[in-house]
């Protein structure tokens, strides 16, 4: 930790981001220290508008998955503290003064988690499992960083690290804005959770069907998502086909190295 002020950085990886990254960017522009930009591969205005708001903006265009490439993002960050975020989320006012408070505590053997509220189509999820969704992502940059997953990466941490909620405010995220949005962002992850899982776990069609039914029923009845209305409906359907796919994705590799 610094000698007086303690000094928090955000870091993001992006790609074509320039819907929702000048929001994202205004909600943390003035308060933090540095801000750590890692592009893949760019080809609208993400980086023209990156580059009002921070000179730190590199480029991984050798895609390894999302937990190395926030590895790397992390590697370029200076501050006591990081913040993780994503370009579709954006800290309201009171997380920032939530987030500012617990950085004051210099105690360097604590993660926080941070509430997460989550808008798809148009329509904040208060249910579906969705809500609330805590996630860790401020934590002291020299006990804590992500492990090498292909996708659903996690912060890992030094043994003897503690981790606690921020309490008030939460972390805003516009998840899917449209249907074409939802797909293009479920086609990346199905095949990296395929990448990840080929060679180690089986699946087959009657696994694949029983993963779907269960998806679609946790969300929509056991985490109450018929509550969220038609939006509830449409997500625990859309969750059910994604598991589907992911499943028959791991077994069509499977047997398709079979028939060779």
């Amino acid at each position: 930790m610094s000698e007086g002020k303690f000094t928090i950085g955000v870091m993001m990886i992006v790609k074509n981001e320039e819907k929702h990254l000048k929001a994202s960017l205004e909600s943390i522009s003035g308060w933090v220290d540095q801000i750590v930009i890692l592009d893949s591969g760019s080809t609208d205005h993400t980086l023209n508008i990156a580059k009002v708001y921070t000179d730190k903006i590199y480029e991984k265009l050798d895609w390894e998955g999302f937990g190395k490439q926030r590895q790397v993002a992390q590697s370029y960050l200076s501050t006591d503290w990081v913040l993780v975020l994503d370009a579709d989320e954006i800290v309201t006012e009171e997380l920032k003064l939530s987030l500012l408070q617990a950085a004051s505590n210099r105690d360097q053997n604590i993660c926080y988690q941070i509430n997460r509220y989550s808008k798809a189509f148009g329509k904040y999820i208060r249910f579906s499992g969705w809500s609330p969704d805590w996630i860790v992502r401020f934590y002291p940059r020299n006990v804590a960083g992500y492990n090498d997953a292909l996708v659903h990466e996690k912060v890992v941490m030094d043994a003897g690290v503690r981790i606690a909620k921020i309490s008030k405010g939460k972390l805003l995220h516009d998840t899917y804005d449209n249907l074409h949005h939802y797909i293009a962002k479920t086609t990346g992850y199905i095949k990296a959770w395929s990448d990840q899982r080929e060679g180690r776990k089986k699946s087959g069609l009657t696994t694949a069907l029983v993963h779907a039914w269960g998806c679609f029923i946790r969300m929509y009845f056991i985490k109450l998502g018929f509550l969220d209305g038609r939006h509830g409906f449409i997500l625990a359907w859309l969750g059910m086909h994604s598991t589907f796919v992911k499943y028959i994705d791991l077994w069509l590799r499977e047997n398709s190295k079979k028939d060779k």
